[in-house]
């Protein structure tokens, strides 16, 4: 009976012990993944929060460990990087096109690691650039997926509609930083008013961006809302009544002008701003969108997978990466006419027979 006695109070032991060792081990295995932010916050209602977005998704979906770090300047995004790498994580999700270099350098570093960057791709080199300096790589890497995104097609539609709308003939957009991921909207959007023109036989203006000659209003910085404020002062000054800023939370601050004012309507970009900007929802006709979050989130699925691949996914207006918002508490403004002549310009860009360089080259 002892002996008996002596193997029941073992195996209790054991038990215990197996029970509470579980939650460790289960804590061990949970697939990480990191965000680097790029400057403006992981609270810039744009890219940054809705990268996290996909991350978030994917903490209640796929059960995985998600968390990020704010970049405060530029000399924060490799010691940010290395933070994960020292925490061993899985996938680490870099975010905007000032990370490129550091993304890159760290990634041939660590070959066994797998990482993203948003708005972003490699090679990404040109004619005598210095890799690691000027560049990031001028390869593709097998363990880095670079996260595009066609907005100048969701910002033509935009610029359409801003043409379609003005009452004062004239339009704006600026940037926060002359960089790729930027221009790209504002080109779009000029597009998109060029075409306009070319169809109606009107003549809207488009303020603060001319791709002709490559040039355009930017901030400088992606923080400052009273930057935001001054750059729609100066706008509606000159005669602009629809504005699109590209420059993440210093956008706010022209919401802002706009809706003390009552002189001019805004347009969003990256996310829609109804949602994450509803106090300036009666000022807001639409938003450019980026589907960060889904493009975060189809990447740790696959990485978590183990179906993870490197080289560049472009998400475009055909398969839904990019779009315009709907125009929600300004829906009766837009007529049933433009409303039917963006589903046909949409249609156009899907099925190539229009394209942005094609009207901004007529």
């Amino acid at each position: 009976m002892k002996l008996v006695s002596h193997i029941l109070i073992a195996l209790m032991v054991l038990s215990v012990l197996l029970a509470a060792c579980a939650p460790a081990a289960q804590q061990e295995t949970k697939f990480k993944v990191g965000q680097v932010t790029d400057l403006g916050g992981i609270d810039d209602k744009s890219f940054n929060a809705s990268a996290y977005a996909g991350i978030e998704q994917a903490v209640n979906e796929l059960g995985i460990e998600g968390k990020y770090l704010e970049s405060q300047g530029q000399s924060d995004y490799a010691k940010n990087i290395q933070q994960y790498l020292d925490e061993d994580a899985d996938l680490i999700v870099t975010v905007g096109f000032l990370l490129g270099v550091d993304t890159a350098a760290t990634a041939k570093a660590n070959p066994d690691v797998n990482f993203a960057i948003v708005d972003y791709g490699y090679p990404d080199c040109w004619e005598g650039a210095v890799v690691g300096k000027d560049c990031g790589s001028d390869v593709e890497m097998a363990n880095v997926r670079g996260l595009g995104f066609q907005t100048d097609q969701a910002a033509f539609l935009a610029g359409y509609l801003a043409a379609g709308m003005t009452k004062t003939g004239k339009v704006a957009t600026y940037g926060g930083i002359p960089i790729p991921t930027v221009t790209i909207f504002m080109k779009g959007f000029e597009a998109g008013v060029k075409y306009y023109n070319q169809q109606k036989g009107t003549t809207v203006e488009v303020l603060g961006w001319s791709t002709a000659g490559n040039d355009g209003a930017f901030t400088g910085n992606f923080e400052s809302t009273d930057d935001g404020r001054n750059f729609a002062t100066n706008f509606v000054q000159e005669g602009a009544d629809i504005i699109l800023p590209v420059a993440g939370p210093v956008g706010l601050g022209s919401a802002a002008y706009c809706k003390e004012t009552g002189s001019c309507l805004i347009i969003g970009v990256d996310a829609d701003w109804f949602d994450t900007a509803p106090e300036y929802k009666e000022v807001l006709l639409t938003s450019v969108l980026k589907k960060i979050n889904v493009a975060v989130f189809d990447t740790i699925k696959d990485a978590q997978a183990g179906t993870f691949s490197g080289g560049n996914v472009t998400y475009t207006i055909a398969d839904g990466g990019v779009d315009i918002a709907p125009f929600h508490d300004l829906d009766a403004q837009v007529s049933a006419e433009m409303k039917a002549e963006l589903e046909t310009i949409k249609k156009s860009l899907i099925d190539g027979s229009l394209t942005v360089d094609g009207v901004l080259a007529q």
